[in-house]
């Protein structure tokens, strides 16, 4: 390991100590603090914060699109690319105190693969059951990195359950990519009974305190991983808070969990669940929605001045999400994001 430095977020004022070969974000995620993040690799900015003092700070590769030149030079950062060989103080932009110092720590783990289930032709029903150690504490919406073994690739992947502690158990719902570096592994090799390397728990993707509230749920794709995990939550803890989900796929065999999600009604009185279909085929039974998930947003809400909006799935539909909920009265600080970038043609 390297030389440690000071490192002190404001206007929050926290203090932490972070090593030249670490990043600001890994560091603190080490420390059990949770700062506003994404990707973790320079693509989403969702983790962008301003150097108040200090210069001697080097940034690993990461895309201008989330950094322009021009904000690098007024002194903007990503903590999730960010070395620091001096004392530093940073202006944290996008973080939320409720959660900032309820994180857990991160962890090194180690879990056998118990199924692998086709759900729809492109997503993957990944179940494992943690080895060393037997549990992980996670927040419901957290992800974890899951490496290919006998290379340096990780991807990272929301948990669909709400905890480890029963039967040790993490379940994901992943997307596979044509030639993608897992997505190869994940169709191709990985087998029941093979062990995996995991890092985790990450991500602030979690539900918020205020039962006065209501809540939409917006996703796609793999996005219904971290929502079906809060939902799920609700369900358990007796949450009663006015509830919607509006789920966006192309066709309706690229839907997956729909029994599941609707028997979560009985639980959940408040709760309505919305699939939409972009690209419905001919002589299909589907008389639900059709449409881009965001055009039927638009159509079935007017207000939404008083809700929480929590956003999970590919670019396009999180970007497209975001100006749309703000326009129906949402208040910025209370939508919530997970973007799912690319790295190499994959999640």
């Amino acid at each position: 390991m390297g030389e440690k430095h000071r490192v002190r977020f404001e206007p929050v004022g926290i203090e932490i100590e972070v090593d030249e070969e670490q990043t600001v974000l890994r560091s603190a995620s080490e420390q059990g603090l949770m700062l506003m993040h994404g990707c973790k690799e320079g693509q989403c900015a969702a983790c962008k914060s301003f150097v108040l003092d200090g210069d001697d700070i080097e940034l690993d590769r990461y895309s201008t699109f989330a950094l322009p030149d021009y904000e690098k030079e007024e002194g903007f950062t990503l903590l999730c690319r960010a070395h620091v060989y001096e004392d530093v103080t940073i202006e944290l932009l996008n973080y939320d105190e409720e959660i900032l110092r309820s994180g857990l720590p991160i962890q090194n783990a180690v879990a056998e693969v118990v199924s692998i289930d086709r759900v729809t032709h492109d997503l993957r029903h990944l179940v494992l059951r943690l080895i060393e150690p037997a549990e992980i504490t996670f927040f419901p919406g957290q992800y974890m990195d899951i490496k290919v073994p006998g290379t340096d690739v990780t991807r990272s992947f929301s948990m669909a359950n709400t905890s480890s502690k029963e039967n040790g158990r993490l379940e994901f719902v992943i997307k596979v990519y044509p030639d993608g570096v897992f997505s190869s592994f994940l169709d191709g090799t990985l087998k029941a009974g093979d062990r995996l390397d995991l890092t985790g728990p990450f991500g602030v993707f979690t539900l918020r305190d205020a039962p006065d509230r209501d809540l939409v749920f917006v996703g796609g794709g793999a996005g219904l991983a971290p929502i079906l995990a809060l939902l799920r939550s609700m369900a358990e803890r007796g949450i009663e808070r006015k509830a919607v989900f509006y789920y966006g796929a192309r066709t309706a065999k690229d839907l997956c969990f729909v029994e599941e999600i609707q028997a979560l009604a009985d639980k959940l009185p408040g709760f309505r669940f919305v699939p939409a279909l972009s690209e419905p085929v001919e002589g299909e039974d589907w008389d639900g929605e059709v449409g881009f998930v965001t055009d039927v947003v638009r159509r079935h809400e007017a207000d939404l001045q008083r809700a929480h909006a929590y956003l999970c799935g590919p670019p396009p539909m999180v970007e497209a999400a975001m100006p749309l909920l703000a326009q129906l009265g949402t208040p910025e600080k209370h939508i919530y994001f997970d973007k799912f970038t690319t790295t190499g043609g994959e999640d």
